[in-house]
């Protein structure tokens, strides 16, 4: 949804927070809601903004164009240049209790000392861990009344932290030789995840070609080994969350790959062109924040029929019951059941060509 009750009564609430010229930042804000919100009904003359996805990002940008709002906010990384003497700070909940922690730490330690946090969700998606973390960065934390379904927490009294900013978090895996970087927002954090450990049972039967893209790389293992075993490999490793970019170059770096690994901020390879991957590694999402969505893997899929070479392959790991087999054959072309466990299969989809007149994918029950 475009905007939702939580949108709704954070910008209620921040009525009675703001006067003119109050210093306001926006942190989590989906497609826009909470941004062109403010700036068209609080009063509000500038907003800084951090949103984590790439989608959410030109669905700002749209929205203010549509809106005739542009050039009245700026967007940032999350640090200092977000923060830095912001009074009013607006936030959509994530669903991780680690994102929420280095939103926290970072807004007690270069908001004004008088800030005040307003952070919003669904009552369904919040928990009581929440009110702990936020509580371990302010002296006061007030949850509010429910009101549709959603509520806001109300944070004061920032408690600048005197340590240094926990993210990324670093660990080594060794059973891969690996030193892994994580931000908050990044599935999985520095562990390696199933799926992803399955997947790489099979990197010596993956073909060792030179144009490879790991597509949504979280924090770049997959891309970082296979760069590994494939020195002369050229990568691009992509993911629309910044936090998985951000942890996903640091890695990469830590390792120094850096010169044989390219990590781009995209949203399903919209900036790479038709047929400039001879493989692409994948290990797809099931959830849009808090939900269960099949939608993100098979637009995935749809954008590797188009970043495929004729005869490039698609390597895929996802969880067997969400039975992807026949939207990769439909989407890429034959597709092989290369493994499965008892919660994982892996799949290799080789890109047919198709003649440019046809314009229509590969579909296994046509002759």
């Amino acid at each position: 949804m475009a905007y939702d009750a939580t949108d709704r009564l954070l910008l209620n609430t921040a009525s009675e927070h703001v006067s003119p010229g109050t210093r306001m930042t926006v942190i989590g804000d989906r497609y826009g809601a909470l941004t062109l919100g403010a700036l068209s009904g609080l009063g509000v003359e500038h907003v800084r903004v951090h949103q984590d996805l790439y989608t959410g990002r030109l669905a700002l940008q749209r929205n203010a164009k549509a809106t005739d709002m542009e050039g009245r906010f700026t967007s940032h990384e999350l640090g200092r240049e977000l923060l830095d003497g912001s009074q009013l700070v607006l936030l959509q909940l994530p669903k991780s209790l680690a994102e929420l922690e280095e939103i926290a730490d970072a807004v007690a330690r270069y908001a004004a000392p008088d800030a005040v946090l307003l952070a919003g969700g669904r009552v369904k998606h919040m928990s009581v861990g929440m009110n702990a973390v936020l509580e371990r960065f302010f002296g006061t934390v007030q949850p509010q009344l429910a009101r549709h379904k959603s509520r806001i927490v109300l944070a004061r009294n920032p408690q600048q932290p005197a340590d240094p900013p926990p993210f990324p978090l670093v660990a080594s895996l060794p059973e891969l030789g690996l030193t892994v970087k994580a931000h908050g927002a990044v599935f999985s954090g520095v562990r390696l995840d199933i799926g992803t450990r399955y997947l790489l049972t099979f990197l010596d039967r993956m073909p060792p070609v030179s144009r490879v893209v790991d597509l949504g790389c979280g924090t770049g293992i997959l891309a970082a080994m296979y760069s590994r075993r494939n020195p002369a490999a050229r990568l691009i490793a992509t993911d629309q969350s910044a936090a998985a970019v951000a942890s996903a170059k640091e890695t990469i770096a830590a390792n120094g790959l850096q010169e044989r690994i390219e990590v781009v901020h995209d949203d399903a390879m919209s900036k790479l062109a038709a047929g400039s991957a001879d493989l692409i590694l994948l290990n797809p999402p099931f959830h849009i924040g808090a939900g269960v969505h099949a939608g993100a893997a098979v637009k995935m899929f749809e954008a590797a029929a188009r970043v495929l070479a004729p005869g490039g392959e698609l390597w895929t790991v996802y969880n067997s019951h969400l039975q992807y087999r026949a939207a990769l054959e439909r989407l890429i072309g034959p597709t092989t059941e290369i493994g499965r466990n008892p919660k994982f299969t892996v799949t290799r989809s080789q890109r047919v060509a198709v003649p440019a007149s046809a314009g229509v994918p590969y579909d296994s029950d046509r002759t």
